[in-house]
């Protein structure tokens, strides 16, 4: 079915009519405020709307969010595979990147956004270069979107210096674009690339802009034993008293963390995403600890980390590697069942963002997917969510609202073909440019 165009134009009221939800068929009234009016068997009745989605054969869920991507790394998608991380890194990954340009960050996250739609996410938490770049990508793409400058200084003077340019600058450019559905992010990268200054200057100027915290912590053994070989304290301990663990904060990987800073962390009401496929592809060596995480009471998420380490960004199946990921790491087939894997996707991830979504209830933003029963993925549906964290992929997505507005229909993407097009020369110049080729 093709969908008609104008659906992907209106901002007023939309009625999705006879949609499953909890088991029961009902109505979905999204306002022209881009929320949730009514949920409800015939709520269409009672509001009036400017068009209407045919819900039939089709399962309502929460929009999904990525809460640690490099977007525009899209244009890397199996450029290197299957090496270890620090040849992987310096060989590989950080020689192409040394060749990036703004117009390249630009089709990578064009890319990004398409891939993302396409599988049911409606936002994500970036962290990457040229990121005014990614903000207009995201901007014209309809998606919501953190977005954090990587901030990286090596412990040089010089270099902080341009990183903290280089950070307020992007703070500026999004708060001009005053677009709600975009925000801002500090994003030091880590405790082993950026200073102690550099640190602490990140955790100002985000108290100072009331903004989120974008940083990635103990992904590695390594990273661990150099931080307490050089100051004598883990990574959780460092980030904490360089005043970066808090409520805005989403800290990545979380693979080596103990104990004690499980604890910390839940205690400072910080983030940590969960990236199973990034950290068993890169083979870090260690599941996330979750039950610790959750026993403390710490907020868990779910990233998929970029497509060069992980090569796909579909939240679908990251939802069902995560679950077997921790099911097996710990030997215990009750860890992380499919309702609490949904909630990492979708709950968790729009309370740690700020956005308010992940919610299907009235007042909530229409930040939703609407899911094909009518496939083999979906066939029996005895359980939803089951099947949805178990069996699908977003190939099964068929409709995507953000903010109440229609970024998919029918699995048809307005601009797909320009967006695939753009990013795969992008890609090949990019290669190009590194190789020295004309």
């Amino acid at each position: 079915m093709t969908p008609d165009s104008d659906i992907f134009e209106t901002r007023g009221p939309l009625l999705i009519r006879g949609v499953r939800y909890n088991d029961c068929t009902v109505d979905v009234v999204v306002g022209d405020d881009g929320l949730i009016a009514a949920i409800g068997e015939n709520a269409g009745r009672n509001h009036e709307y400017d068009h209407e989605i045919d819900g039939q054969g089709r399962v309502f869920l929460p929009g999904l969010v990525n809460t640690h991507t490099h977007a525009a790394m899209t244009l890397l998608r199996g450029y290197a595979d299957d090496m270890l991380l620090q040849p992987w890194l310096a060989e590989r990954i950080w020689p192409l990147e040394a060749h990036l340009t703004a117009d390249d960050v630009y089709w990578g996250t064009r890319l990004a956004c398409l891939e993302m739609i396409s599988s049911g996410t409606v936002g994500f938490n970036d962290m990457y270069f040229f990121m005014e770049s990614a903000a207009r990508a995201v901007d014209e793409a309809g998606m919501r979107a953190q977005l954090a400058y990587g901030f990286i200084d090596l412990f040089d003077d010089e270099k902080r210096e341009h990183e903290c340019r280089a950070t307020e600058e992007l703070a500026d450019s999004v708060a001009r674009m005053a677009n709600p559905r975009i925000s801002t992010a500090v994003g030091p990268h880590a405790v082993y690339t950026v200073s102690p200054g550099g640190l602490r200057w990140c955790a100002e100027f985000a108290a100072d802009r009331k903004l989120g915290v974008h940083v990635h912590l103990a992904e590695t053994e390594t990273e661990v034993a150099d931080a307490v070989r050089t100051s004598g304290r883990r990574p959780a301990a460092l980030l904490d008293e360089a005043g970066l663990l808090g409520p805005r904060t989403v800290a990545a990987h979380g693979c080596w963390l103990d104990d004690a800073e499980c604890r910390l962390v839940a205690a400072r009401g910080a983030t940590v995403s969960h990236n199973p496929a990034s950290n068993m592809k890169l083979a870090t060596g260690r599941a996330m600890p979750y039950p610790v995480l959750r026993q403390a009471g710490a907020r868990v998420a779910l990233g998929t980390d970029g497509t060069a380490s992980n090569n796909s960004l579909d939240l679908f199946a990251e939802m069902k590697t995560a679950a077997l990921l921790q099911k097996f790491a710990w030997n215990d087939p009750t860890v992380l069942p499919a309702p609490e894997a949904l909630l990492l996707a979708a709950g968790n991830a729009h309370v740690a963002l700020g956005w308010g979504g992940g919610r299907l209830e009235a007042g909530a933003p229409a930040d939703l997917v609407l899911v094909d029963t009518r496939t083999p993925c979906n066939t029996p549906l005895h359980s939803t969510v089951s099947n949805a964290v178990y069996a699908c992929t977003g190939a099964a997505v068929t409709t995507t609202l953000c903010a109440g507005r229609v970024l998919m229909h029918e699995r048809v993407v307005p601009g797909a073909d320009e967006v695939l097009s753009g990013a795969a020369k992008a890609a090949r110049a990019l290669v190009a440019r590194a190789a020295g080729t004309p």
